[in-house]
């Protein structure tokens, strides 16, 4: 299927690129990897008049890490880099993991972790872990930079807070206290290249005293944005962990999901999997930490 006719703009600089999006308003659109967009060109969902490519402005495809600054990810940085950088595999396997998820190895080698957020997909493979992990946005645009949680990105399928003249540049995420534990597991048809029916995220830490000083559960694919499961997540801060604990805990998750039924599967069957996924990832991370 043919796209229709675009034209194709190389900026040097973020600010170069700002000042592209304010000149095309609302005909310009930001592309990297363009795993996602492209798609959405070749079905006609969309026909943006004018591709940014950011590609060209350097130094937002970098990793770093450090003990006081956490990890630090450019928008830019492909999947395929996050997925085997030795920088992740020590506090931020899970992330890795999950990485490891999304799509084929040609999709991971092409397309970049800000593109996989931006383009808002409930299903999100990175979503869930990233918010379990507590990263940060940072934003550039024409009054500068800011920072929004990575929990509050999201508004909507396709909608995040990004104003049009804004172009996310990179992801923080802190450095996690000692006896912590994460992971995130997903409900798909196959087990590799296909959307999350269901992706859970569990990020948790013990207490000297052996009792959860903190939990975090983040559910993908059950509701508009990623969602935390707070009610669950109450049940078993503070608390020693145990099976029949666990157990509640999973079915309090799958009663705050909000789910619809769609081709791939139904409301009810997305609920279930939310109890089976959550329980899992708990009982997983607890063995783990």
């Amino acid at each position: 299927m043919r796209m229709r006719p675009f034209t194709h703009l190389k900026p040097r600089t973020l600010q170069e690129a700002i000042s592209l999006l304010e000149q095309y308003n609302g005909k310009a659109k930001i592309i990297a990897g363009g795993t996602e967009l492209v798609n959405l060109m070749k079905e006609k969902l969309i026909s943006p008049e004018y591709l940014i490519d950011i590609t060209y402005v350097p130094g937002l495809d970098k990793i770093g890490c450090d003990a006081t600054g956490g990890l630090k990810i450019g928008a830019l940085c492909p999947l395929s880099d996050i997925e085997s950088s030795s920088l992740l595999k020590d506090k931020y396997d899970a992330l890795a993991r999950a990485v490891q998820t999304i799509g084929s190895v040609q999709v991971r080698n092409l397309g970049t972790i800000g593109g996989n957020l931006c383009h808002a997909s409930p299903s999100a493979d990175s979503a869930p872990i990233l918010i379990g992990l507590e990263a940060r946005a940072w934003i550039f645009g024409s009054a500068g930079e800011r920072e929004v949680e990575l929990k509050n990105f999201f508004t909507g399928p396709g909608q995040t807070v990004l104003k049009p003249e804004e172009i996310l540049v990179r992801l923080e995420v802190p450095t996690p206290p000692p006896r912590f534990a994460a992971i995130y597991l997903k409900q798909s048809p196959r087990r590799a290249m296909d959307l999350a029916v269901v992706g859970v995220a569990v990020v948790l830490s013990f207490a000297p005293d052996h009792s959860l000083a903190d939990v975090r559960i983040v559910l993908g694919a059950v509701a508009p944005t990623p969602i935390r499961a707070v009610q669950a997540e109450a049940l078993l801060r503070g608390k020693k962990p145990a099976s029949g604990l666990i157990s509640e805990a999973a079915r309090v998750a799958a009663e705050e999901a909000r789910p619809i039924s769609d081709v791939r599967s139904s409301k009810e069957y997305r609920k279930d999997m939310v109890d089976v996924l959550t329980a899992r990832a708990l009982q997983q991370t607890l063995a783990q930490a």
